[in-house]
């Protein structure tokens, strides 16, 4: 396709990445009754990977052995983000489980800080205690305790943003998409071993339609379709732009869990979602969409 195309093209995947993600959080829960979180995030990284593998064949002529290590690093950060997510989501609703979340995007400049000691500027800290306040209006309760589901949501946004700081790392030099084939492939394995080791597979459930649709949306939609949206979209696409896009996935979280799932909503947690979301804004974009272009 031509450059022209491309560029039109770019916000619309975004928009269908952020779409598809942000329903995969109450898809995810329905099909939590039925598989166990190990085995569900087994299945679900292990097929990304073969389709992912053979979407990107052209680029196998690029691989060395070094991917091996890098994707088993930053396969490790991927399935204990989502472990500790999945586990989180069984035990509060789709729709917090979505925005809380979202708060790795403001952990990550902090982590950068930490790792390679470039230090957050003045957006990033309004964009923490902005984050801070949401966080508090979402998961406090009156008598200020926060709930095991919440608390595990929260550990992790602490993954994901180790995971982008890892990928950082490992991956200058590499092909994203092929690093990524590795990266679902070592977390699926993960995700198999602590299967085998804690859970017992509910093979009669493979049969089950309650669970076979909202599979293949996680496996090849919300795992290999959204993910090659993202990243055709990026390259295409401003930053700034981007970044504001995709941070609508927790947006269409909270719309789809109230709407499909029946998640309660209040105005605190209105509220919260609110500071939130303009956190992720704040913190990804510095609100540059806003300045007046010269």
């Amino acid at each position: 396709m031509s450059p022209q195309t491309m560029k039109l093209l770019a916000k619309p995947m975004l928009f269908a990445a952020a779409f598809i993600w942000g329903t995969s959080f109450f898809i995810m829960k329905n099909a939590l009754d039925v598989m166990p979180v190990f085995f569900l995030l087994a299945i679900r990284f292990t097929a990304g990977a073969l389709l992912l593998a053979l979407v990107c064949l052209k680029k196998w002529k690029s691989f060395t052995p070094d991917y091996l290590w890098r994707g088993a690093i930053i396969g490790g950060f991927l399935f204990l983000a989502y472990s500790v997510q999945t586990f989180g989501l069984a035990l509060t609703t789709p729709s917090k489980n979505a925005f809380l979340t979202a708060v790795y995007c403001v952990i990550v400049p902090f982590l950068t800080w930490a790792v390679v000691k470039i230090r957050p500027d003045r957006y990033n800290i309004l964009a923490a205690l902005l984050c801070v306040t949401g966080v508090g209006l979402v998961s406090l309760t009156e008598d200020l305790t926060i709930n095991t589901g919440d608390l595990l949501t929260l550990l992790c946004a602490v993954f994901y943003a180790s995971h982008i700081v890892a990928v950082a790392k490992v991956s200058p030099g590499k092909d994203v998409t092929l690093l990524t084939v590795f990266q679902f492939a070592f977390a699926g394995l993960y995700a198999w071993i602590g299967g085998a080791l804690t859970e017992t597979f509910p093979s009669q459930a493979l049969s089950d339609p309650a669970l076979i649709l909202p599979m293949a949306y996680l496996c090849v939609l919300a795992t290999t379709v959204a993910l090659l949206f993202q990243n055709v979209g990026m390259v295409w696409s401003d930053p700034a732009s981007a970044a504001v896009i995709l941070s609508l996935e927790s947006v269409f979280g909270v719309l789809s869990s109230v709407i499909f799932y029946g998640d309660p909503v209040t105005g605190r947690l209105l509220a919260g979602f609110a500071l939130i979301f303009v956190a992720v804004v704040c913190s990804e974009t510095k609100f540059s969409f806003l300045q007046k272009k010269t």
